[in-house]
């Protein structure tokens, strides 16, 4: 079978469907998507609301609480202890199914009826009230979609790291601030992809490195400066002379700036993978434009999943899991397709917010349940039959196999991680048929402190700072140091951010690069290779054996 070429219903891009897709969706008993891949994240992405928090009061205690749901939202909203008591049961807001209207708009109905969760914690969590599709940390601030960490702040995608500040997408990290895709490291500043090194100050792609300053593409390297050895008292006298001071390190942050762009880049950052294409895939075998999965196979169009297989279009969690399909943060399930928040599922559609539950389609909050539509429990044969019928109606209708439409998404675009990882303006938004809040929780102009005020050096600040009101040098938008944070500040030598972190989280995301695949040919070779690196750009980009030659 030859590839199928489509053209997007949504933004007409022009894609392909592989032999193994379509076989794929013949399994699964779904026509082939319409939408392309980025399309069809987005309207995933746009269920996920990570970083917009608002403070509210839980709708059954009656406490105050931390929730990705403003007071003001349709839905009825209990804090984590209530949602996951007895002290209220799914099945009590169970529907019939109406044959005369759409099951999506029933879904919807449904959706609204049924409490929330505040927020998706897991585990047992220690003094992390802020955070959110988390879970197992301990004296954590603002850590999204991490889990086993301690004193983990203003972070996502981290796992098993302690005493870190500003960091995305990391495993063993400790006590390092504002880098990128860092593992098994600590005391690293300012680095990206980087692995068994300490520290280190401003690195890219470097492995077992130990004290080194502005250094690329190195293996097993110390004292070195910008690729230059040094002894280690000349090593020391130089990053002596930098850290510590905003002024000197805003100027290394422009040095290391052009003298990565010098350097050789390696086309993807994917490791130890057999026949992948996408960015970030980690001991994963045959997965496909796909990006950030840790041990996948045979996994295309999956966002942030670990040991899913056999499964695609998937955005978080994945581990354990076969037969995923259209999914948000499902886990630990067999055969699940279109459903948001997925624990211990098997042949699930449909569904929202489901635990330990098997054969349900259009459900929502259920936890050890068992052939249910809209809620509603049935014999196993009453079951089949009626979900036979409504499969007929939604393939009649063009919906079966797409994920819930947007008109039911319970963000704005601006709010959920869909904006983080293909932004668009608003007037953009809302052409694409997606909500935009115009009143995201933030202050301004309230700000006690001009940031002119703060000390230089990190050693000249005071602890009343933790007192006071900043506003972000890049948006004006308020934001605090907390006093653990500064304690943090000073233990490594870095600067308070004059950015507030929505500021620092997206300059991340740029260090990152973007969630897109683009054909370029290898700068030494000629050979095509796939990257995330724009063709636009003039930088030195090499296939991995040209990498691997390079820098060895």
């Amino acid at each position: 079978m030859a590839e199928t070429p489509m053209k997007c219903v949504k933004c007409r891009t022009e894609y392909v469907v592989m032999p193994q897709n379509a076989e794929f969706y013949s399994k699964m008993g779904v026509p082939t998507p319409r939408q392309c891949p980025i399309c069809r994240f987005k309207q995933k992405a746009v269920w996920r609301n990570e970083r917009t928090l608002y403070t509210r009061s839980c709708q059954l205690c009656g406490k105050n609480i931390i929730s990705m749901y403003p007071q003001e939202a349709l839905y009825t909203v209990y804090c984590h202890g209530c949602w996951y008591s007895d002290k209220w049961d799914a099945a009590s807001y169970a529907m019939d199914y109406d044959p005369s209207r759409p099951f999506l708009e029933q879904i919807g109905e449904l959706f609204t009826r049924v409490p929330r969760a505040a927020t998706v914690t897991g585990g047992q969590n220690t003094n992390s009230d802020y955070q959110n599709w988390s879970g197992s940390n301990k004296d954590c601030y603002m850590v999204f979609n991490s889990g086993q960490n301690e004193m983990l702040m203003y972070s996502r995608g981290m796992r098993s790291c302690r005493d870190t500040i500003d960091c995305y997408y990391g495993v063993n990290v400790e006590r390092s601030y504002s880098s990128v895709n860092v593992h098994d490291s600590s005391g690293v500043r300012w680095c990206q992809n980087v692995r068994s090194c300490l520290d280190s100050w401003f690195l890219r792609d470097c492995t077992g490195c130990t004290n080194c300053f502005g250094c690329v593409n190195l293996r097993y390297k110390e004292y070195h400066f910008f690729n230059e050895p040094l002894s280690k008292e000349e090593y020391e006298r130089r990053v002596g002379e930098i850290v510590g001071s905003v002024e000197r390190i805003q100027e290394m942050k422009k040095k290391f700036e052009e003298f990565s762009a010098s350097h050789p880049f390696k086309a993807t950052h994917n490791m130890k993978s057999e026949d992948c294409s996408g960015d970030y895939i980690v001991d994963s075998k045959n997965c496909h434009h796909s990006f950030e999965i840790d041990k996948n196979e045979n996994a295309n169009y999956n966002y942030f999943t670990k040991t899913a297989k056999d499964s695609y279009d998937c955005v978080g969690f994945g581990y354990d899991s076969e037969l995923l399909y259209e999914t948000v943060a499902v886990g630990f399930s067999h055969k699940v397709m279109t459903s948001l928040y997925v624990e211990n599922g098997t042949d699930i559609a449909y569904c929202a917010n489901t635990r330990a539950s098997s054969s349900c389609i259009g459900c929502d909050g259920l936890n050890k349940s068992q052939y249910c539509i809209l809620n509603k429990h049935y014999s196993e044969s009453d079951y089949h039959a009626l979900r036979e019928t409504i499969i007929t109606s939604m393939k009649q209708e063009g919906s079966w196999g797409s994920y819930f439409p947007l008109s039911l998404a319970p963000f704005a675009y601006n709010e959920s991680i869909a904006n983080d990882y293909y932004p668009m303006a608003k007037k953009e938004a809302l052409a694409a048929g997606f909500r935009w809040n115009d009143a995201l929780p933030d202050t301004r102009g309230k700000e006690t402190m001009q940031l002119g005020a703060i000390p230089d050096h990190i050693k000249d600040v005071q602890e009343s700072i933790s007192k006071e009101i900043l506003a972000c040098a890049e948006c004006g938008k308020n934001y605090k140091i907390t006093s653990k944070e500064l304690e943090l500040y000073r233990s490594f030598s870095v600067p308070i951010p004059r950015e507030c972190f929505n500021c620092r989280h997206r300059e991340r995301l740029n260090m990152r690069g973007p969630m897109r695949l683009f054909g370029r040919q290898c700068s030494i070779c000629s050979t095509t290779i796939t990257t995330s690196i724009s063709p636009t750009q003039p930088l030195t980009v090499l296939c991995d054996a040209c990498y691997t030659t390079s820098v060895s």
